[in-house]
This record gives structure tokens, sequence and C-alpha cells, in this order.
């Protein structure tokens, strides 16, 4: 799994790239929230727009963090391993979700 888990480090590298990169896109600023141009007015429309940007860079901020706890697992030798029964994720799991964190068999339970 070692070639695997270098070709999931570069998946998951890029994709950190990508999600920053809308995330600055959207306005998010560092301290964690939007940023807005505060001389615009302020209309129910503007509020609705934010409401969506928001819920947008919420769902991003969570795919981040989730790529970031991947990388973390990568680096500290538990990445590949359920979190839950500790037994090896399949190489086709990780594959298609590179964030897992539990196997097919624990993701399945509440």
């Amino acid at each position: 799994m070692p070639e695997l888990f270098q070709i999931q480090s570069e998946v998951l590298v890029s994709e950190r790239a990508r999600l920053l990169a809308q995330l600055d896109e959207l306005g998010f600023g560092p301290n964690g929230s939007l940023t807005y141009d505060t001389n615009f007015a302020d209309s129910s429309q503007v509020t609705a727009e934010r409401g969506e940007a928001e819920r947008l860079a919420s769902d991003l901020q969570e795919s981040l963090d989730d790529v970031d706890n991947a990388l973390e697992r990568l680096a500290g030798g538990t990445y590949g391993v359920c979190e839950r029964c500790g037994n090896t994720i399949s190489e086709a799991r990780l594959e298609a979700m590179p964030t897992a964190r539990r196997c097919l068999d624990c993701a399945k339970l509440p």
C-alpha cells in the first residue's frame, strides 16, 4: 500500500489547494468568516446570497478539515486504518474516498 499512500498524498495535497482556492474566491477570510464590502447595500437579495455563500464556505471548510485530517494520518502512519475497528481500509475505498476514516463495514454503522 505504500505506493497507494504516495498517490493519495498527492491527491490530497491537490484537493487541499483546490479547496483553499475556492474559499479564497468566495472571500473566506483568515478569521474563518466571509468578508464583504461594507459599502455594499444590504438588500434581501444580498442577504440571501450571503447565506448561500456562507453555506458553501462551510461545506468547503468541512471538506478541507477532512483533507487536513487525512494528511495528518498519512504523516502519523495511521492512514488507511479504520478509526473504529482498527482494521485496514481497503485500497478501493481509499481510492474512491481518500479522506475515509472508517472501513466500509464501520462506515455503515451509526
